[in-house]
């Protein structure tokens, strides 16, 4: 990681303690709105034996946001994704792990390997063609891979590696 990234992401993790002590969104908090409200937490990333990092929509708006046109098989046209890459979202959250376990709303699991964070521009997205993401649409934050960025991508693999209405990262 070069110097310039780890200073951005050492200012970001700075700003993050105002996230880290507001209360969990209630599901129905986070439907009513779509980005969900500030201070409220909308993710939490936690590493085995150490504390939990919560994120609010404005920490990880203040992250580096990175943005690409994909398809997917949930849409029937290809969409624009935009977000936080899930390495820096890690990065800010102060861990490293070798498997990722995201864990949505509903409590559905998913694992991934932590190297595909690196090895590919996996996002945190936020945002579905420039808006909000609300819980009924896959929302308020779903991990994407840029699918349409190589023929390895474009399988059920990866699009099972997924994870909509994301609400916490559990990093073994």
């Amino acid at each position: 990681m070069d110097h310039s990234r780890r200073r951005l992401l050492r200012h970001a993790l700075h700003l993050l303690p105002v996230a880290a002590l507001a209360p969990p969104a209630s599901r129905a908090q986070t439907e009513a709105t779509p980005g969900a409200r500030p201070g409220r937490t909308v993710l939490t990333v936690q590493a085995a034996g150490r504390s939990a990092v919560d994120f609010d929509m404005a920490a990880l708006e203040r992250l580096p946001q990175r943005s690409f046109r994909t398809s997917t098989p949930w849409y029937p046209q290809p969409v624009s994704f935009t977000g936080p890459l899930l390495r820096d979202v890690l990065a800010a959250a102060g861990v490293r792990g070798r498997t990722l376990r995201a864990v949505a709303l509903n409590d559905y699991k998913v694992d991934l390997p932590a190297d595909d964070a690196a090895r590919f521009d996996v996002i945190v997205a936020r945002l579905l063609d420039g808006q909000p993401m609300p819980v009924r649409e896959r929302g308020p934050l779903f991990i994407v891979y840029p699918f349409s960025t190589s023929a390895e991508l474009q399988s059920e693999k990866y699009y099972s590696r997924s994870a909509w209405q994301l609400r916490r990262i559990e990093v073994d």
